[in-house]
């Protein structure tokens, strides 16, 4: 049996850290698992941990680390048997030291894309928020403008993408992640991954990913096309 391989993939927001995660899922067999996604499902089923981070979220706050780590680690504790890319956590060294405490990571990566770029990329950025489907009008429209392509639902642009808010969301980004990265550089297992195209980064991801996992299932081995 191939030994399980447990990764997080870090940047900040318009960063492509989902289109990444998506291929490497694709690519190498490992089940992607998103915060964003765990919120929205919590969320909706009303459980516990979701109603409350609604709260947070409904005042357009951060959800807090103890709750974040209340709705994540249960099920990371549930996928022992798997190999996984997560996606959206850690975000804080709190969060980080809980998941320590679950489990071993093998590999980080770390994305690192100029703000000019983030800024492009964010302001042509669309979502259902049903879903967290995400579009970009520049790469990855929609089929209908303005519409979800399997919904139908209409789209919509958080404030919070727009350039006068992004300074402040991306220099939150850099102040709550260094220490975070400062302590997945100091484990030996950070990879930071520089430029401005997702499909110029991607090579270099898939290469290194190459060399970490030894086995790959046979049918998981097609690369999703470049969008």
């Amino acid at each position: 049996m191939a030994k399980l391989f447990r990764a997080v993939i870090m940047g900040p927001p318009g960063s492509g850290k989902g289109t990444i995660s998506e291929r490497i899922a694709q690519s190498f067999g490992l089940k992607h698992l998103s915060s964003g996604d765990f919120l929205r499902e919590n969320i909706a089923a009303n459980t516990e941990a979701g109603v409350l981070a609604k709260t947070y979220i409904e005042r357009g706050l951060m959800v807090p680390d103890h709750v974040m780590t209340r709705l994540l680690l249960p099920r990371l504790e549930e996928m022992t048997r798997h190999s996984w890319l997560m996606d959206g956590f850690p975000c804080t060294l709190a969060q980080a030291k809980a998941l320590n405490s679950t489990c071993d990571l093998d590999l980080v990566i770390s994305l690192n894309i100029p703000y000019e770029t983030l800024k492009d990329r964010l302001s042509d950025r669309w979502i259902h928020p049903a879903s967290g489907r995400v579009y970009n009008m520049g790469f990855n429209p929609p089929r209908v403008q303005g519409r979800d392509d399997l919904s139908g639902d209409p789209l919509i642009q958080h404030d919070n993408d727009q350039p006068e808010a992004l300074v402040a969301r991306l220099r939150h980004y850099k102040d709550v992640a260094k220490p975070v990265i400062d302590l997945y550089k100091s484990k030996g297992i950070l990879h930071t991954f520089s430029g401005t195209e997702t499909d110029r980064i991607w090579p270099y991801i898939n290469s290194l990913l190459s060399t970490k996992i030894t086995s790959r299932p046979e049918t998981d081995t097609q690369h999703i096309p470049m969008p």
